[in-house]
């Protein structure tokens, strides 16, 4: 099998199983962090753990605001969670689509470097970027051929001018459709409720290996119960109502 071939069979099946990756980073990154806090190897000396936190909690909701600015202004049938083939009926060509090609996997990206940044160890960061980069890059060659077949020279075209990771301001034009809360909210409920979450838990592992008890009186634990009841609520009137359809 030729080398272009290959790799979009490889794209394809983890295109399907792009959820586990992440999955499965964090649960390596959870390990990493308790060996770092338990042997105190961490950045603590340089900055405190709470203001290190905060940072990296800004990172991941950038890359939240990335997916909800992608999602909200995305045609119906693109930009979606569908796992089990390419969908697309058009070529997003304008908003953040016109400043970068994937902008999902940017946001994907920001969201789980946030946790990865957490653990406070050089080498696991560089390790997720390079395991992020090299299994994502993949699923993307993959979803590019799936475009260039169907839509041809419009797709190339656009692909030509638009970077593919690295967002690029110069080519940015306004979207041709309006901000769509109800597809936001039917698609991307559940991402902040899972950010904060989270972060908990690392807060969880620290507090337990320092001092044997559970952090259950910080701001960390007030915003991922708050998230989780919002998600609740959120997903209850999905369920019991068409409050959220709207046709995208």
């Amino acid at each position: 099998m030729a080398l272009q071939e290959e790799l979009e069979q490889q794209g394809n099946f983890l295109f399907k199983y792009r959820g586990t990756l992440p999955l499965l980073l964090l649960s390596g990154s959870m390990v990493v962090f308790a060996y770092v806090q338990k042997y105190s190897v961490g950045y603590d000396n340089l900055i405190s753990y709470e203001n290190y936190e905060i940072i990296a909690l800004v990172v991941s909701m950038l890359g939240l605001i990335v997916r909800i600015y992608t999602v909200g202004y995305s045609p119906a049938n693109t930009s979606g969670r569908n796992t089990d083939e390419q969908l697309a009926d058009v070529v997003n060509q304008t908003g953040i689509y016109s400043m970068v090609r994937h902008p999902l996997y940017v946001g994907n990206f920001l969201m789980w470097l946030g946790p990865a940044l957490l653990v406070q160890n050089a080498w696991f960061i560089v390790a997720f970027i390079f395991i992020y980069w090299v299994y994502y890059e993949r699923i993307m060659f993959a979803e590019e051929q799936f475009l260039r077949r169907k839509f041809g020279d419009v797709y190339l075209k656009w692909a030509e001018k638009t970077p593919a990771f690295i967002l690029s301001l110069k080519n940015y034009i306004k979207p041709n459709i309006s901000f769509s809360l109800k597809k936001v909210i039917k698609k991307e409920k559940n991402g902040l409720a899972a950010v904060f979450l989270i972060f908990y838990i690392f807060r969880l592992i620290k507090e337990y290996i320092q001092t044997k008890t559970f952090a259950l009186d910080t701001w960390i634990f007030y915003a991922m119960v708050g998230s989780l009841i919002l998600y609740f609520i959120l997903k209850f009137i999905k369920k019991y109502t068409d409050v959220f359809e709207d046709g995208r």
